[in-house]
């Protein structure tokens, strides 16, 4: 592969009619893809995709996404054009996870989980009560990472504070290596520090041509930078709001190019090995 999408959502409903069209177009352009679920249909259907195509670069994740906590209506600017969806609120169910890791040979991380701090309610108690919902859910998959031995993808939105204080003291930091990835990373430099002592690889994706992020990126090794579309979401612009594809990681690569003055080749090459070495390909 000459590059790995290690964060394409090819098992959402965007992509339900032409998927497969989707990760052969990938294939057929040397991209592999980690397909994260967000609830335990979307893993379901990761593992599923992983299955029927047994490649060794299509592979799944299994995980609850913090914003499938509660119910809302996701914000016209988080889906970028792309069909807007209500939240379906769901509680971690450990034995259906477990399930899923057992059924199939392909599962290779606990993702995507993580923390959303995006929206956050007024009323004292009650951010109380949203804040340890999503903490203590973090905690509980993060246990089942490493119980059957996975990384993490681990989602961080306006949290990354909360999210060191948690994984600084945590199992998976101890005994997973490497324990994971910060997917989509838009923290500071001292947060970035903090979370390549740990162990942890960093995700960048289409964030990249919305945010100044260059300045962090030059402070990333490029041995613990991961690829990423977050497909279908984060296209780049020369897309305008078309759905993202992982096909697309080469337009993340190339402002990685950029920020870091190396050339293409060396940013496949190396996040490449990355991944392999992230997610056991």
């Amino acid at each position: 592969m000459k590059f790995i999408d290690t964060h394409g959502h090819v098992n959402f409903n965007a992509f339900k009619d032409d998927g497969d069209k989707v990760i052969q177009e990938a294939l057929d352009a040397s991209v592999g893809i980690i397909m994260p679920g967000s609830q335990i249909d979307t893993s379901r259907r990761a593992v599923q995709y992983a299955d029927s195509y047994n490649h060794p670069y299509i592979r799944a994740a299994i995980g609850l996404h913090p914003i499938h906590l509660e119910d809302f209506e996701v914000d016209e600017d988080e889906v970028e054009g792309q069909i807007k969806f209500r939240t379906r609120k769901e509680k971690f169910d450990r034995g259906a996870y477990e399930e899923l890791i057992k059924s199939s040979d392909k599962v290779v991380a606990i993702g995507e989980v993580g923390l959303d701090y995006w929206r956050l309610p007024e009323d004292p108690s009650e951010l109380e009560r949203y804040k340890k919902l999503q903490k203590d859910t973090l905690i509980d998959q993060l246990n089942l990472a490493v119980d059957f031995g996975l990384p993490a993808i681990i989602h961080c939105r306006k949290a990354h504070d909360d999210l060191i204080s948690i994984i600084e003291s945590h199992a998976i930091t101890e005994k997973i290596s490497p324990p994971g990835v910060i997917h989509c990373y838009t923290g500071n430099k001292k947060q970035l520090k903090a979370f390549l002592a740990l162990g942890y690889y960093i995700g960048y994706n289409g964030i990249i041509f919305k945010m100044n992020l260059k300045d962090v990126i030059k402070e990333t090794p490029l041995d613990r930078i991961l690829l990423e579309t977050d497909s279908p979401y984060l296209t780049p612009p020369q897309f305008g709001e078309a759905r993202n594809t992982p096909s697309n990681v080469k337009y993340v690569a190339e402002k990685i190019v950029e920020a870091k003055g190396v050339s293409l080749e060396e940013v496949a090459r190396q996040t490449t090995e990355n991944a392999i070495k992230v997610f056991k390909l």
